[in-house]
């Protein structure tokens, strides 16, 4: 049950508890219990709305920066992970393979203000070697989710 109940949350994470016993062939408290547990074991991190900022006014700007650092000893990147996953405007740091070490997301109203915090934050730290910005022009999928997708209604009309 537990595979089959992430899988489901990941897609619709405000999916109806009832719906979810109905899904799994299982009771509703069953559900809530399972949940419960696997929001103590960390396993469950958290729930988001994924929002397709380009359909408001509100302006953002999305960015992809490479870091090449230099790993501390007995801590490897975790530790200069920590120091720019704790800035506010960080989304996500991902530790990758290739050229460089680090992956970091970040979301701001303007270019230059992601540009500050490349100048000014990330590229003062002792450890970053170098950094490489990729901003973000358009997104096609995130999360699993298509973004801007032409939605046909693909039922039958029923007619009495």
């Amino acid at each position: 049950m537990r595979e089959e109940l992430l899988a489901i949350l990941e897609k619709n994470s405000r999916i109806d508890f009832k719906e979810l016993a109905v899904l799994l062939g299982v009771s509703e408290e069953q559900v809530l219990t399972e949940i419960s547990a696997l929001e103590k074991e960390g396993i469950i991190c958290g729930y988001h709305t994924l929002i397709n900022w380009e359909k408001t006014s509100i302006e953002k700007v999305n960015a992809l920066i490479e870091v090449k650092v230099t790993p501390q000893r007995g801590q490897g990147f975790d530790r200069i992970a920590e120091r720019i996953y704790n800035y506010p405007e960080v989304k996500a740091v991902y530790l990758i393979s290739g050229s460089y070490d680090l992956l970091v997301t970040l979301e701001e109203k303007t270019l230059k203000e992601i540009a500050n915090f490349v100048s000014d934050k990330l590229s003062t730290l002792e450890s970053v070697l170098s950094t490489a910005t990729h901003f973000i022009l358009k997104k096609y999928k995130d999360h699993g989710t298509i973004i801007n997708q032409n939605r046909t209604d693909n039922r039958e009309v029923i007619t009495p």
